[in-house]
């Protein structure tokens, strides 16, 4: 929604400065998207009267014409624009001015024909968005008088308005929002309004989507373009100029808020009904396309079919015209959810239907005719009718109650009963009897108690309301709990690399498959959504394929959700991880993949889990280990089989680990306890050996655990060595190596203390892993 400056203080005697109107605005609620400057600040653009017009000689789009700049000596001027006559008054940026785009106007020739200027349209000189042909000034208008005198440049500002606030889509319902916060009162339009009788005979209402229709006859009006003030004042907001009546609808439209449209009524054959649509039923609208209307629709129509689409837009057949000499001015009240319906249906949308979905003003209806056709007798001459007909009825205005120490007790604040009783009335709230406030037309959205000390509060100013409690804590629950130690895991992982997916529940019956059991929908979506996902792995292999087909090389991704089964509900937390772990740099590095040590020590690390492989793993796993914490189970880590990789176009390794946040969650709730750091240095023994290939590590670690050596701090393979040939150590044996760190609590440990202790360890090696030592 646009709103011109100058036009507003129209209203209200407004004399903030932008930034200052701005915050008041935004106080009030209206958020201000941006402050635009229209109107002409261009040097040497004239006002220059068309003498005469020829064809080009070398171009069939082009015409040749001379032109009265206001110099006494005709200028010659090519031309592409074909919508203006002679005698027309039209912009002309002479030699020397430069154009919005640095485009700089010189003499020069256009096929082969000298031009000394040109002239402009309203988009070239930035006066709307969209512009057919030039643009045609006030006959008034003095050759030689400077644009920027007759647009001077004023400001606009672009509001964003919310939906269930209907009266700040026009001038006057933002100068009267001002006025609430200033003390001053808008000036708003008030014309005379005629005598209504009934329409009985010339219009009736078919369907309740209508409310209220009302119709006023204007006979011999005189059709042409606007004077140049409403011109201005549409286009500062961004519309184009059409002939004056049709101008004056979108003026009152955009200075009430109330839609109106004008019929030419030598074409209505008949009286006119607000009906429902056949299925089907045809109807060419304004913008020139012909629409197939689903039943029901609400429209317009004479005896010959629709002439509107009701609240959205106005029929080809009836418009008005150059010739149009009597028209028919409707103004009504159609149900929000109706237009909004067939808005949506037809994909038609219009200033008109954009206000009719939030709801208009009931009492403004009659005024907003009134005042069109008191326009549209000083701009276009005529007589109008003294009566103005009327179909249905003004719904009435609907009271609230308020209990002011309701109000009190809601805002925390000590506001006399008179200081709330005048924030309501400034906000043009009628106090009414038993603390019943009656609403005017304009501010239907206030229904409630609640809503009526929200309008105190906004008055007063929330910024102005004292806080008089503070916040109190909390207890923490377990939900508490859950959401934070998730939250900390999800940290931690985007920390490692790891980028946060977000997958959809339903997946196909063949993803679900890959895993196992899972619960199918009695009324699926699609193939593709017909079960309830019971792994999260399979939604986050379809987001590796479509990170591959983008060209991602290196794809770890994490999720954490729900899973379900035909036990519940759980909250698991997956990963996967593919592609490049390592890419190439300038040093040279080779590319390393993503292999299972890289995820299973990140699980290590950020779980400090420890890692029991699995014999026998479970589908789609090829080869997989327990994540274990305290003992207890917590989540599998591995790499799936190849055949899963390569029916996805994977080529390397794809790994995947999947945990239940319930259990981990279970375990990891004890009491946490912090040692200091150590004051006694460490040392450190690396042992060499020799195993049988098919020995696994975590044996090795059991047998060393099982010694219970005071001692020893930690373990750490460094080393893993095989030889299919056989040529360095048998092929059916492997190498490894590990580092032993000790140390004590109490004193440093001395050279023979560790030693012994390295020994003790080798020994319960030889005897429960059968390994050979490498001296």
């Amino acid at each position: 929604m646009n709103i011109s400056l100058n036009w507003l203080r129209d209203y209200i005697d407004c004399q903030l400065s932008v930034p200052e109107l701005e915050a008041l605005l935004r106080r009030a609620g209206l958020e201000v998207a941006g402050v635009k400057k229209r109107g002409v600040s261009i040097e040497k653009v004239v006002v220059a009267q068309v003498l005469e017009s020829v064809q080009h000689p070398n171009a069939d789009r082009l015409s040749v014409c001379k032109v009265d700049d206001g110099s006494g000596q005709p200028r010659q001027i090519v031309c592409g624009a074909k919508n203006y006559k002679i005698g027309d008054k039209v912009p002309l940026a002479l030699p020397g001015a430069v154009m919005p785009g640095d485009f700089k106007i010189k003499t020069g020739k256009l096929r082969g024909v000298e031009s000394e200027g040109m002239m402009c349209s309203a988009k070239e000189l930035q006066l709307a968005e969209d512009a057919e042909g030039l643009l045609i000034l006030d006959a008034s208008s003095v050759p030689g008088t400077e644009l920027k005198n007759l647009f001077p440049v004023e400001t606009v500002l672009e509001l964003e308005i919310t939906p269930n606030r209907s009266d700040w889509l026009s001038h006057v319902g933002v100068a009267r929002e001002i006025g609430v916060f200033t003390g001053k009162v808008a000036q708003v339009p008030r014309p005379a309004l005629p005598k209504s009788i009934d329409a009985a005979g010339h219009a009736s209402i078919e369907d309740a989507g209508c409310s209220y229709y009302t119709l006023r006859k204007i006979s011999g009006v005189n059709v042409a373009p606007s004077p140049q003030w409403l011109v201005d004042r549409l286009i500062s907001i961004g519309l184009r100029p059409i002939n004056n009546i049709v101008d004056i609808t979108n003026y009152v439209l955009f200075e009430l808020g109330q839609p109106l449209h004008a019929f030419d009524a030598g074409k209505i054959t008949g009286g006119i009904r607000a009906r429902g649509a056949i299925d089907s039923e045809r109807f060419q609208a304004l913008d020139g396309q012909e629409y197939h209307l689903p039943a029901g629709t609400l429209v317009i129509a004479d005896d010959n079919g629709p002439v509107a689409l009701a609240g959205v837009m106005g029929g080809e057949g009836s418009g008005v015209t150059e010739s149009t000499n009597d028209i028919l001015l409707e103004s009504a009240i159609f149900d929000p959810s109706r237009v909004r319906r067939a808005s949506r249906a037809l994909g038609v949308f219009s200033d008109s239907s954009y206000r009719f979905e939030r709801g208009v003003d009931p009492d403004g209806v009659a005024t907003a005719s009134a005042r069109a056709v008191e326009l549209i007798l000083q701009l276009a001459g005529g007589t109008a009718a003294s009566e103005l007909l009327v179909a249905g009825s003004v719904p009435a205005r609907h009271a609230v109650t308020l209990r002011h120490d309701r109000a009190r007790a809601l805002l925390g604040t000590e506001l006399s009963d008179a200081d709330i009783d005048a924030a309501l009335q400034r906000t043009g709230l009628e106090k009414g009897l038993d603390g019943q406030w009656v609403i005017p037309g304009y501010r239907r959205e206030l229904t409630r108690e609640a809503d009526l000390i929200e309008e105190v509060a906004r008055v007063v100013g929330i910024e102005d309301i004292q806080s008089r409690a503070e916040g109190i804590f909390a207890q923490g629950s377990s939900a508490d709990a859950a959401y934070d130690f998730t939250m900390a895991l999800r940290r931690k992982l985007a920390g490692a690399g790891f980028h946060e997916a977000r997958t959809g529940t339903l997946i196909s019956a063949n993803a679900a498959d890959l895993i196992g059991p899972s619960v199918s929908l009695k009324n699926p979506f699609g193939d593709d959504q017909s079960r309830l996902r019971n792994s999260l792995i399979p939604g986050l292999l379809a987001a590796v394929v479509r990170n591959f087909d983008q060209g991602a090389k290196s794809i770890p991704l994490f999720e954490a959700g729900r899973i379900f089964n035909s036990e519940g509900e759980f909250q698991r937390l997956a990963l996967v991880a593919t592609g490049e772990r390592q890419s190439p740099d300038w040093r040279g590095t080779d590319v390393r993949p993503w292999d299972a040590f890289d995820l299973s020590g990140l699980v290590v690390r950020i779980a400090g889990a420890t890692i029991q492989p699995l014999t026998n793993p479970p589908t789609p796993f090829g080869a997989a280990a327990v994540a274990a914490l305290n003992g207890k189970r917590i989540g599998i880590v591995g790499q799936l089989l190849p055949s899963v990789a390569r029916s996805l176009g994977i080529d390397g390794a794809l790994l995947a680990a999947e945990f239940d946040l319930d259990a981990w969650l279970a375990v990891d709730a004890r009491e946490k306890t912090v040692s200091p750091l150590p004051k006694f240095p460490a040392s450190s023994r690396d042992i060499a050996f020799i195993a049988q290939l098919a020995l696994p590590y975590g044996e090795v670690q059991a047998a060393i655990a099982s010694l219970n050596e005071p001692l020893l701090e930690s373990v750490k393979l460094f080393d893993l060595f095989t030889d299919p040939k056989g040529e360095k150590i048998p092929a059916e044996k492997k190498s490894l190596a590990v580092s032993l760190t000790f140390r004590s609590p109490e004193r440093t440990l001395t050279t023979e203390e560790v030693n012994a202790a390295t020994d003790r360890i080798k020994a319960v090696l030889r005897e429960k892993t059968g390994v050979d030592l490498r001296e």
